[in-house]
């Protein structure tokens, strides 16, 4: 009698982690329009990872043929999920370029972290957003432009409308997009071997605070992505995971995620100011004409957001 009703309760568990699996899952293919649903998306992975627990839990039961629902269920999200971690075959022969993305929490990261970081890692590149003008004093104090002299800064006073783009090498053609509530930037860097390089900084609205905004924004960075050509860098900080439409949208023309690129698929960046975070990934490098050779997160004191650190090689 025992065991039965340990059985039954095994099913019922099991059977709760698959549909959680798919809701996860119609979470993530879907192209939601409603705010709600586009904030419970941001979520799905966690979700799909009910059909691992679904299937164990059924199989504790010998519920067979439960467990086999549960296994095409599991397949079903590692076809979503997988292929994040399968680093890409191709290779590139130009130069190394080195990109830094941070979020710097309304400009209160340690700016001794941010310049140590740059250093340390020989960054070419470093894309900032909820920049102040205040963190800009600060950083530059404790030697950001002298290791990365050229930079176009559109700051804020205060909150994290602010974005900069800070380079090794001369930037020319800067351009603050518009329609976008906060600051998105663009510039072409004049890099000495491969020429000129597209570099942008976006930074679109949160879609909990301006889920309309945050929808429009999403489609202009596609609609300036798209009128890019190669070679291109972008430093970003979304809003967005993987799990959201807008986002990947943005990966249908010549742009990809570096960290797609080197198989370390999700990246959580947010909140890391929490001792349960980060559990999102929102912050992102992507290139065109390029290939990511390594990718990973740093923490930085100060921020709720870690820093994407790609090392590119890019295309001749």
């Amino acid at each position: 009698m025992m065991r039965e009703w340990m059985d039954r309760a095994l099913l019922v568990l099991g059977w709760g982690a698959v549909i959680a699996a798919v809701a996860g899952i119609v979470l993530h293919v879907g192209n939601w329009q409603q705010r709600t649903l586009v904030l419970l998306a941001s979520g799905a992975m966690w979700l799909m990872l009910g059909a691992v627990v679904g299937v164990v839990l059924l199989l504790l039961a010998r519920g067979w043929r439960s467990a086999a629902v549960g296994a095409a269920v599991l397949v079903g999200a590692g076809a979503l999920v997988v292929p994040s971690y399968v680093p890409e075959a191709r290779a590139a022969d130009g130069p190394e370029v080195v990109v830094l993305q941070s979020n710097i929490l309304f400009g209160k990261a340690d700016p001794k972290a941010v310049v140590s970081t740059v250093r340390d890692n020989d960054v070419d590149v470093l894309t900032v957003e909820e920049l102040t003008f205040d963190a800009i004093t600060a950083l530059r104090a404790a030697g950001l432009e002298e290791q990365l002299p050229h930079v176009y800064l559109e700051a804020a006073h205060a909150g994290g409308g602010g974005t900069g783009i800070y380079s090794r090498y001369p930037l020319r053609d800067t351009e603050k997009f518009d329609g976008f509530v906060m600051s998105n930037l663009g510039a072409t860097m004049e890099h000495p071997q491969r020429g000129p390089i597209s570099v942008f900084a976006f930074h679109p609205m949160p879609p909990n605070l301006d889920f309309v905004a945050w929808s429009n924004e999403m489609r202009r960075v596609d609609e300036i992505l798209a009128a890019t050509s190669a070679p291109a860098i972008v430093g970003a900080d979304f809003n967005a995971t993987q799990n959201h439409s807008a986002y990947r949208a943005l990966l249908d023309g010549p742009f990809a995620s570096a960290a797609d690129q080197t198989g370390d698929g999700i990246l959580l960046t947010y909140p890391a100011d929490r001792r349960w975070g980060p559990l999102l990934g929102i912050d992102y490098v992507l290139v065109a004409g390029g290939v990511a050779e390594d990718v990973r997160t740093l923490t930085l004191p100060g921020t709720d957001h870690r820093a994407v650190l790609a090392t590119l090689r890019m295309d001749r």
